[in-house]
Order: C-alpha cells, then structure tokens, then sequence
C-alpha cells in the first residue's frame, strides 16, 4: 500500500495543480509562471543529486575510485534518451510557435499536453526506480527516502500542472472541465513509468545505480533545455532564479530531513 501511495503522490500533485483552471479565471501572470519553472526546475536538480546520483554512487562502493563510471554512463544515457524523445515525438511548448519533433496533424491542445508528458516520464522513472531499490534489500534506499522524492517532485508537479491547463482555457478556448482533464492527463504517465520499473525491480536491481542515473539525466535535460530557458526569457529572468533557488532548497531539505 505504501508504495502504491508513493507512486500517485507525484500524479495527486499535477492533479491538483490542473485544477487552478476551476479557480482562477485568467492565465497565469508571466512572472508567476517564471517562478514556477524556476521552482520546478530548482526541485528536479536538486532530487537528481540527492536522491538519484548520490546514491547511485554510494551503490557502487565496491568499485572504489572508480565508483563514479555506473553514474555517469547512466546519466549520459538519460540525456541521449530524452534528447531522442524530444527530437522525434510531436509536441508544442506554451508560447512557441511551432511544433517540435516529427511533423504530425495532431491539434495543438495534444502536442501542447506531450511537451509536459516529456517531461513527466523521467520522473515517474526516478519515482519508480527509487522504490524498486527500496524494496529491495540490498540497497541503501529508505522508505523515507523514497517518499521524499515522491513527496518533491509532486510539488514540483503542481505547477507543471497549472501550466498546461490554464493555457488550454484561455489559449485554446477549451471549457474547464477540458481543461482540466488534459493538465491531469499529462502526469498519468509518471504512476504508469513508475509501476512498470518496480514490476520488473528483479530485473533491474543488479542495474540500479546506472539506472538511477539514468533518471538524473533524464531530468536534467528537460531541465537545462526547456525549462531554465523559458524561465529567463524575457524581462525579470530573476524570478525564474529566486525560484530555483528556493526549489533546490526545498528539495534538499526534504531529501536530507527525510532519507
């Protein structure tokens, strides 16, 4: 039960923030949006060290000195993952005119929702692999570990959420329930990514400090391509600052008080 729990939080929390399309009537100040990409982004650095490179490398001690290479093939196989995606499935970021990926006849409200998914599928990864580890009990990884990743990235995930649905209310002109199912829809695939890694945890174990960092690079190229761009464009790019650094702290507060 536990585990279960663990793997919806992060889908409980973009839920939560699609559903601001039921609160607030008009789209989201450009400065607010600024501090939340900022944020998210601060989140997402931050449980990549913490909770998914760090521990890759402590799972590796027995390699001595060179205990760092399961953590970074891992981590450069995450980027060249995401880099792939990115490069070949449709999808369409807020405020960008055109589509990214292979051309399809897809409407925008779709590719606008599969930018986000992109985003979300590292991220039900690392939630995935993190429980898998603790499961098993060869590996350092604590249930409260594992929450506090859980617990980060749905906080992170409120605003991704809000992201997506207010755009499609005022943008696309859909009605708030509409909306609001597409923003929610986008994080389903983050309990979906995650059930499947601790479905096949036998399978895995033997490879989880590499696949731990796997989900670290994963996310920090969504991180460094989209999100810390789109944050500092424009005027005021320091709110997208302040609100990594307050994300980044928040993150290693609960990684550290947590793990």
């Amino acid at each position: 039960m536990s585990v279960f729990l663990g793997i919806m939080i992060p889908f409980v929390g973009t839920a939560l923030g699609a559903a601001c399309v039921f609160l607030l009537k008009n789209d989201i100040r450009d400065g607010v949006q600024k501090a939340l990409l900022g944020f998210a982004s601060g989140i997402m650095v931050a449980a990549s060290v913490w909770s998914l490179l760090i521990p890759a490398m402590d799972m590796s001690e027995n390699m001595g000195k060179l205990r760092f290479i399961p953590a970074v093939v891992g981590f450069l196989i995450g980027i060249g993952f995401i880099l792939a995606l990115d490069t070949f499935v449709p999808h369409q970021h807020i405020g960008q005119g055109d589509a990214e990926g292979i051309r399809k006849n897809w409407s925008k409200s779709v590719k606008l929702v599969l930018a986000v998914t992109l985003h979300n599928i590292p991220e039900g990864m690392a939630v995935g692999v993190v429980f898998a580890g603790m499961i098993a009990d060869n590996t350092e990884i604590t249930l409260a570990g594992a929450f506090a990743l859980s617990i980060g990235i749905a906080v992170q995930n409120f605003p991704e959420g809000a992201i997506v649905s207010m755009p499609l209310r005022s943008e696309e002109n859909m009605n708030r329930g509409k909306a609001f199912i597409y923003g929610a829809a986008s994080g389903i695939v983050e309990p979906a990514a995650a059930g499947i890694t601790i479905l096949l945890r036998d399978m895995l174990v033997p490879f989880l400090p590499y696949l731990l960092a796997f989900a670290a690079g994963a996310m920090i190229y969504v991180v460094v391509e989209e999100l810390i761009p789109e944050a500092n464009e424009g005027k005021h790019s320091n709110i997208g600052t302040v609100g990594f650094a307050v994300g980044f702290s928040i993150m290693m507060v609960l990684d550290v008080a947590l793990g």
